[in-house]
């Protein structure tokens, strides 16, 4: 195994990297602090160059390595940039394996900081072990996600930045896929001030290092599709697993809808972008599965979301929330029903997203029309709202599942 990282080697990869990254800010979040009862502050690595935390391992492994010929990784999306950008700032050559279903925009943005992308067909680990024999093939340095412990360091020197933003930080939340932004930023963070509570937060479809923790031993989960992509990895390295276990309080994990509306949350709330994996500490407090005590700092550790994803994690987020509806009316094909029903919407302050208008449906009676409305409302009570009006003009919705039964008992005899 690597040896394990310390603090110095965190220190020294700041010292070598302090040029080339941003310090990102802490953010305090009144909205989230006041819901959580607790002082709430986001670190944002989704603001740092390319969107993630992943420059600052690229540029520490590579600035603490003997110039190679050229750079390698396999990653399915900011690990890939990351590196891309340290290689064009080096000026080495690189190409990076992304898995053929990452999403287009990180590989755009790949090959746009100068990299040459190859897709590999299958999960994640298929692109980094082709990754790993093209850099044996051509004698160029293999740049590892998160197992070397040049690229813990690097990460780790979000925890310095932490500890400097706000001193008084009592507890903290790092989303973890393979762990080495975790392991990184609880050995800095553990070292300078050991009564900080850290957590890390992995999404419940793949949770690799929660279930290395549970068994005493590193283990593997199957690559599943996950909204929290950046952090889609099967399991910790031996590496990771061991400073996790030696310097990490909790490990938690959440389920997909939480992070949806957590997404949603900080767009609406903060008016940041982030991803899914980012989002993970937000949505650990918001579901009460992490527990907020005293002062939080939640890092944002990546901003880079597809924009049709963001698209889905919307609608997903504001339909978990009863913000999305969609009904269904039988109503009568004459003129006037459909201004009946919208007017009706409208009165219970529903906002019209989409209307579908079927005037043939099987199972329904000749002249009865099917009316579908996709609306935005204003959560349950708004929906309570919206169902007195739609009574008072004496329309009913229909339930999806019995519709024509609902659609008879619906018109008049």
């Amino acid at each position: 195994m690597t040896d394990l990282v310390t603090l110095q080697d965190i220190e020294a990869a700041r010292g070598r990297i302090r040029e080339q990254v941003r310090v990102t800010p802490l953010w305090p979040t009144q909205s989230l602090s006041e819901r959580l009862g607790v002082p709430l502050s986001l670190k944002c690595e989704n603001l740092q160059r390319t969107g993630s935390f992943k420059p600052r391992g690229a540029l520490n492994m590579i600035a603490a390595t003997p110039r190679p010929a050229g750079v390698v990784a396999g990653s399915a999306g900011n690990h890939a940039q990351g590196v891309a950008l340290a290689a064009s700032m080096h000026q080495l050559p690189a190409t990076v394996f992304m898995p053929a279903e990452a999403p287009i925009a990180k590989r755009l943005a790949t090959e746009g900081y100068g990299a040459q992308v190859e897709l590999v067909e299958g999960p994640l680990s298929a692109a980094i072990e082709r990754a790993r024999a093209f850099a044996e093939e051509r004698g160029h340095l293999f740049m590892p996600p998160f197992d070397h412990r040049y690229v813990v360091a690097g990460q780790g020197t979000v925890g310095l930045e932490i500890l400097e933003q706000e001193p008084e930080v009592e507890t903290l939340l790092v989303p973890a896929g393979g762990g080495g932004l975790l392991a990184g930023v609880a050995l800095a963070v553990k070292a300078l001030r050991p009564e900080v509570r850290v957590v890390g937060v992995q999404t419940r479809a793949m949770p690799g290092i929660v279930d290395s923790h549970r068994l005493g031993r590193r283990t593997t989960v199957p690559a599943v599709r996950t909204i929290a992509d950046g952090v889609g990895v099967a399991g910790p390295s031996e590496l990771t697993l061991s400073l996790i276990e030696r310097y990490v309080d909790d490990l938690v994990e959440v389920p997909e809808d939480a992070i949806a509306r957590a997404v949603v949350l900080l767009i609406e709330r903060t008016k940041l972008v982030v991803e899914g994996a980012g989002a993970l500490g937000v949505a650990a407090l918001l579901t009460g599965v992490a527990e907020a005590r005293g002062r939080t700092v939640a890092v944002l550790s990546g901003g880079n979301i597809d924009i049709n994803l963001l698209d889905r994690i919307v609608e997903r987020g504001l339909l978990d929330e009863g913000r999305r509806q969609r009904l269904t009316f039988a109503a009568a094909n004459v003129p006037g029903e459909l201004a009946r029903i919208t007017n009706a919407l409208a009165a219970g302050g529903a906002n019209i997203i989409e209307v579908a208008h079927e005037l043939v449906v099987p199972g329904l009676p000749v002249g009865v029309a099917r009316i579908t409305v996709r609306l935005d409302v204003a959560g349950p009570e708004g929906l309570t709202r919206l169902e007195v009006a739609l009574l008072e003009a004496g329309l009913q919705r229909a339930i999806e599942t019995d519709f024509a039964t609902d659609a008879a008992a619906a018109m008049p005899s």
